[in-house]
């Protein structure tokens, strides 16, 4: 309902039929009524929607891992959404309706910080194992660096990480996946800087089936 503030001939806000009354820069103002949208998204707007889910489907079980492991990436924007922009752009995968996330290119861990030597991982008795060679010295790489360990598990959308406890000179560690027996799941392995404030870009260690 309008309310109308100068008599009948004077200026008004709110709606009387197909016109709105406001006011902008002290002056009493009139337009049309926008048109309502007819119909519901258009193909390309859900065809993007579908891209997004499949990003975001991914990306939400290590999010707080993003906020340390993209930090470096963030400007102007959070850490999760430069991981977004980059998966999404470099790592979707698939067709309409049925994207899906190309693994081997997508990242957890962004920087410049060098990543380890010849990583890889396997698994036995509900563990991954992942192992890697030292190259502390190479460039910015120092024994003190935190190796970031990352599974995620496409069935039930969830993953399990880790970024503290095992340095670079250690060449080796480990998490307990007892609980994804039986499991198709998929790995990374990154490096973040002692005082956290550098981050290796994620290599992925590959698929695993949890046994």
């Amino acid at each position: 309902m309008a309310t109308f503030e100068k008599g009948i001939l004077g200026g008004f806000s709110g709606k009387v039929g197909p016109i709105v009354g406001a006011t902008w820069k002290g002056k009493d103002v009139m337009r049309s009524r926008p048109n309502k949208k007819k119909g519901g998204s258009s193909v390309k707007q859900l065809d993007q929607q579908l891209k997004f889910s499949a990003v975001v489907s991914f990306q939400s079980p290590f999010n707080d891992l993003l906020d340390v492991t993209f930090k470096g990436y963030a400007t102007d924007i959070t850490a999760q959404n430069s991981a977004f922009a980059y998966n999404i752009q470099n790592a979707l995968g698939g067709k309409s309706p049925d994207y899906v996330i190309n693994y081997e290119k997508a990242l957890i861990s962004r920087g410049s910080l060098p990543n380890a030597d010849e990583p890889g991982a396997t698994t036995s008795d509900g563990k991954i194992f992942f192992t890697w060679t030292d190259n502390s010295g190479m460039g910015k790489a120092a024994p003190t660096d935190t190796a970031v360990l990352l599974m995620y598990c496409k069935e039930n959308s969830t993953a399990k990480y880790t970024w503290e406890g095992v340095t670079r000179s250690e060449g080796a560690a480990q998490i307990d996946v007892a609980n994804y027996t039986g499991k198709t799941v998929q790995t990374w392995l990154a490096f973040l800087s002692a005082d956290g404030k550098e981050a290796a870009t994620s290599i992925y260690t590959g698929e695993l089936f949890i046994t």
